[in-house]
């Protein structure tokens, strides 16, 4: 039996243009694949070349130092890491638990018409710039925390170290929710997809056999979408970690740690956004990009982790399935 390339040969022009092309996608396509590594390559280079000073200036020190003093000359990244972790943290609480259930609620027992206009309004809330987000907390949403709900948690939560101070309005809980808002609709849109591609029949089995909505749900449908659902999570994680201008607008940018979370701090990005236009010294800029570079590191590796722990999942569930 002749080859395919003898048959393809047989046939003038064809063989040689479509092997040409099959080459050069090939090739487009590794280039293209390279890309991304060098880029980020590039950037983790141009970040610790640049942030060099300051760490030769202050060592491993920087990384758990209080102090940032432009005029003394002292730096320390402690507190920005701090309301970084901090801040991240309260948004996820608030949003994973709210962006599950409203998924739930739009794909197992919303009516079609009212899922259909509820899942684009939340999917509008994605398109809104984060600066519109932060010029809102502050104008709005920091005034409604001074008067109402910070009150009220320090008269009935005022003995936990978590709930002091005086209720100015901004700080660190009024940056975490200002981030949940802003999180939920990537969190919720996924969660919506993925639960909706739960077989049905697997749903109907469950019902078949005389489980309620409830049970159909927590036994069948959020197993069934648990590694989409995380993975969500993980991307509503990656946007939080780099959230800027909100929570610079509200988190109230100071460079210390304190316990309550009614007191203002400060993020690596917030930092960045309010000083790096006005650094002159070379330690100060090196020490600004030396914030940069940890959260670049922090970013990659908090994506590195959820990668190797989705794929270990999706084994694992492969091989129950």
């Amino acid at each position: 039996m002749p080859q395919a390339r003898d048959i393809a040969s047989a046939i003038p022009g064809k063989a040689p243009a479509k092997i040409g092309a099959d080459a050069l996608f090939k090739w487009f396509t590794i280039i293209a694949a390279l890309v991304v590594p060098i880029i980020m390559a590039g950037i983790f280079w141009e970040l610790l070349s640049l942030s060099w000073l300051a760490l030769k200036t202050f060592g491993w020190k920087f990384f758990i130092s209080e102090a940032w003093n432009p005029v003394t000359q002292n730096f320390g990244a402690a507190s920005s890491i701090f309301g970084t972790v901090v801040s991240t943290l309260i948004a996820m609480l608030l949003a994973v638990p709210m962006s599950i259930v409203i998924a739930l609620f739009l794909v197992e027992l919303a009516p079609p018409r009212i899922s259909k206009v509820v899942g684009s309004l939340i999917e509008l809330l994605a398109a809104i710039p984060s600066i519109i987000y932060g010029m809102w907390g502050l104008f709005v949403f920091a005034p409604f925390m001074a008067t109402y709900v910070q009150p009220f948690l320090g008269q009935y939560l005022g003995f936990l170290p978590l709930f002091q101070g005086p209720p100015m309005g901004i700080g660190m809980l009024t940056a975490g929710i200002i981030l949940a808002f802003m999180v939920l609709p990537f969190i919720t849109a996924i969660c919506r997809d993925v639960f909706a591609l739960v077989p049905a029949v697997l749903k109907e089995s469950g019902y078949g056999v005389g489980a309620t909505t409830w049970e159909v749900t927590y036994k069948i449908t959020i197993p069934y979408g648990v590694v989409g659902v995380l993975g969500g999570i993980f991307l509503g994680l990656g946007r939080a970690l780099g959230e800027t201008m909100a929570v610079t607008f509200v988190i109230g940018n100071s460079h210390r740690i304190s316990a309550s979370l009614f007191a203002p701090g400060n993020t690596i990005a917030s930092a960045l956004a309010n000083e790096f236009a006005e650094a002159t010294d070379p330690l100060f800029i090196s020490s600004l990009i030396a914030l940069g570079l940890v959260l670049f590191i922090f970013t990659f590796f908090v994506q590195v982790v959820s990668q190797l722990m989705l794929r270990r999942m999706y084994r694992g569930w492969s091989i129950k399935v």
